[in-house]
């Protein structure tokens, strides 16, 4: 316990789902976390959570497809604890599954930026500060979907692609000032994917026998244990990595083909 003690985290999205593993995880181990979620009322809820497991914790409502809002949660951190330590580029406002000659612009800019210049605004954001105190931690959570191509979500898959070598990128060029950047990967039982599985169950299934571990991982002990890691001292001299905390789903892929129709439905 206590391997975050003192430290200011700020995670985007940490209203639910895997940003919510994360803020409680960082709670467990003495973090002051400031929430940057677009949901006031989720926001909140998760703070108290975070409180009442040893942290400390702020919410600012943060639209992460807005530059301004974006770097006001970060001067929000900075102003109330004086540093920022740990970023962790979460947030995603979701897409539609499509076949790729049926994206629109709007859906494809969308994608760009709540999965790319949301996590470019944010590391610009921290740099000062990480360099000013002589190091810190970006996590960005990307996603198989892009590793791998899944069908029909292509503005997840790119603006994922893009966020993950964007962080590469910045693992060499702050890694001089003991800035490391790694990437996460994960697989694991959010809200989204329990809506999922009740609408395909048979789709839930075979996916899950796919994966060599057998199961989709919990937010806060298997990804937040994963970003545990990399927000402490323990990962001191990793950077540039990409990280696949999947239970193995990527080993040899996941299949991922849903039946849609040939022609757009009218």
């Amino acid at each position: 316990m206590g391997r975050l003690e003192g430290r200011v985290c700020v995670v985007t999205g940490a209203g639910m789902g895997i940003g919510r593993g994360i803020a409680r995880r960082f709670g467990r181990e003495g973090a002051r976390v400031l929430i940057a979620e677009l949901q006031s009322e989720a926001g909140e809820r998760v703070a108290g959570e975070v409180r009442a497991l040893g942290g400390e914790a702020r919410v600012v409502p943060t639209d992460v497809r807005e530059k301004e809002q974006v770097e006001a949660a970060v001067e929000t951190a900075v102003d109330a604890w004086g540093a920022v330590h740990v970023l962790v580029n979460n947030a995603w406002g979701g897409g539609n599954i499509a076949r790729l000659e049926w994206k629109t612009d709007e859906t494809m800019m969308h994608g760009v930026k709540t999965g790319f210049l949301s996590v470019f605004w944010a590391m610009q954001a921290v740099f000062p500060h990480m360099k000013a105190q002589g190091g810190g931690s970006v996590i960005t959570m990307c996603s198989l979907n892009g590793v791998n191509a899944h069908m029909y979500s292509a503005e997840y898959n790119t603006s994922k692609e893009a966020a993950r070598a964007l962080t590469r990128t910045a693992a060499r060029e702050w890694g001089r000032h003991q800035i490391r950047c790694n990437v996460i990967c994960p697989a694991a039982a959010t809200e989204a994917y329990v809506r999922f599985r009740e609408q395909s169950p048979e789709t839930a299934e075979g996916m899950l026998r796919q994966n060599p571990m057998g199961r989709m991982g919990d937010p806060e002990e298997d990804i937040g244990g994963a970003a545990l890691f990399l927000a402490s001292d323990d990962s001191r001299y990793v950077t540039g990595n990409t990280l696949f905390v999947d239970g193995g789903g990527h080993i040899n892929g996941v299949t991922w083909a849903p039946d849609l129709p040939e022609e757009l439905p009218s």
